[in-house]
């Protein structure tokens, strides 16, 4: 019999949320037209895949040998679809950068005018990311490639081409007695509190705090922040620090905030992420453009 994917699917999600309802409502149907697809789908192998008994709903025996080849069959599925809905991209011409704050600079401008040499009818659509779907957007192909910051924590599946590195800056209140300073060290930050991110993995909001610190000072975290404005505002105000890289300083301009390099850490790559096994000729065209541009001004510039 050929398997109909789309029962599958509702398979999946009721058996995801362990609940017929909460399935429902996340597949867009009724309650009862999720049951009666689950059981047209049962009816067509001959055997019961859900146990309705039990709370949450679970698989079956029948059930669970089914399930891990039907979810490898839908993930087949669905690369198969974005690799189509790749190509049309193509065709219409569209590639679709992520990028976070900041991460649109010289560079970034050079590469895309190498691209629109190499790939003159493309139209590059710029979507700005939040800092911690910086590599998720490019896993479900929300972009097809982004400007990444480290670290990644899961790179995975994941390609990386280097775009350049920058120097890091630390944002201090106007007031503050470093602001004047032509340069810091992290032990004149020992003490003053971070800020702190709590969407972001763990991993990412330390790296950028320098966390831990070469002296063992420990780092005390301040308030949360998820955006640069944010960041600028609680930084302006006096209730944290910010370590950030050098091209904010550029592109963000507060009253009373300013930006002072850092002599002792190391600098921040900034990278073009892409799914390793992209094919897509914009996407290769991309690659090519940000190859250049590293061989043309180097890494370091």
């Amino acid at each position: 019999m050929d398997l109909n994917l789309h029962l599958v699917r509702y398979l999946v999600a009721v058996v995801d949320e362990g609940h017929f309802g909460r399935a429902a409502a996340r597949l867009l149907v009724s309650g009862p037209a999720l049951s009666k697809q689950i059981r047209t789908l049962e009816r067509r192998l001959g055997v019961e895949l859900l146990d309705r008994s039990a709370h949450p709903v679970v698989p079956t025996e029948a059930g669970r040998r089914f399930l891990p080849d039907a979810r490898a069959a839908l993930a087949a599925a669905d690369r198969a679809v974005a690799g189509i809905e790749a190509y049309r991209r193509d065709l219409h011409g569209v590639l679709r950068l992520g990028f976070m704050s900041a991460a649109t600079g010289t560079h970034t401008r050079r590469i895309l005018e190498l691209l629109q040499r190499d790939a003159p009818a493309v139209s590059v659509q710029l979507v700005q990311l939040p800092w911690h779907e910086q590599v998720s957007a490019v896993r479900d192909r929300t972009v097809d490639a982004a400007l990444v910051r480290p670290p990644v924590a899961d790179p995975g599946g994941l390609r990386f081409d280097l775009v350049r590195h920058e120097p890091r800056v630390v944002a201090l209140p106007a007031g503050h007695r470093l602001a004047a300073r032509s340069a810091v060290t992290l032990a004149d930050l020992d003490g003053e509190p971070h800020v702190d991110d709590d969407r972001s993995d763990r991993v990412w909001v330390r790296w950028w705090a320098c966390d831990p610190r070469p002296s063992g000072a420990p780092v005390r975290y301040g308030p949360v922040v998820h955006t640069m404005d944010e960041l600028l505002e609680v930084v302006g105000r006096g209730a944290a620090i910010a370590i950030t890289g050098g091209s904010v300083a550029d592109s963000f301009r507060h009253p009373d905030v300013a930006f002072v390099p850092v002599l002792d850490v190391d600098p921040c790559p900034i990278s073009l992420c892409t799914l390793d096994g992209e094919q897509s000729t914009l996407v290769a065209a991309l690659r090519r453009a940000t190859r250049a541009v590293q061989d043309t001004f180097g890494a370091g510039s």
